[in-house]
């Protein structure tokens, strides 16, 4: 029988702090914002999350993992890349710009995403609101990142202007909530 795991509250939320299966509402979990990019919630936890708490020693890694990313008005989502794994994506709320092996394709609420290893990609929200996906994709560790250089995506200030695995660094992950919590489907 698999054990449920221990959700405890750390900075901006709950997760789960031990192996095992568990039941979260959004509204409820942990969130990583970056002003520069989106706010995520990445609810199976990680080290970013759960950094500051030494004593959760039992955290084990997930193998998949399943993450809701609040993309605000106008910025992107993150970098253009590509990863060594497949990625899919559902647009849950918003409009949004994807860019996708160096073409544009309007996404709007219900749209789906698959990315195969390697698809090069990035969304930018558009609209009034916030844009919301839900995200998931594979956690191996052997997952390899490369940030695509791409004249689209530099217009959408989205890109790099080289090819890398180390993209400039911007704006400073805090473990926080996104702005516009209340335009938000679960928000207060």
């Amino acid at each position: 029988m698999v054990a449920e795991a221990r959700l405890e509250s750390v900075a901006s939320g709950l997760a789960p702090v031990t192996p095992g299966w568990f039941v979260v509402n959004a509204a409820d979990a942990a969130w990583c914002t970056n002003d520069a990019w989106c706010g995520v919630c990445i609810f199976e936890s990680d080290e970013f999350v759960l950094r500051g708490r030494p004593d959760l020693t039992e955290y084990v890694k997930p193998n998949a993992g399943f993450t809701l990313r609040v993309v605000q008005p106008g910025q992107p989502a993150g970098l253009y890349h590509a990863e060594s794994v497949q990625e899919d994506f559902l647009v849950l709320q918003g409009e949004c710009i994807l860019l996708i092996e160096d073409q544009e394709r309007r996404l709007r609420t219900w749209d789906f995403v698959h990315c195969p290893p390697l698809t090069g990609h990035t969304f930018v929200a558009t609209g009034d609101v916030p844009c919301v996906l839900l995200a998931t994709g594979n956690r191996r560790d052997d997952l390899k990142r490369i940030y695509r250089a791409s004249e689209l995506a530099m217009r959408h200030d989205a890109g790099s202007p080289v090819d890398t695995s180390a993209p400039e660094r911007r704006g400073v992950w805090e473990v926080k909530r996104p702005q516009r919590w209340s335009e938000l489907p679960w928000g207060e």
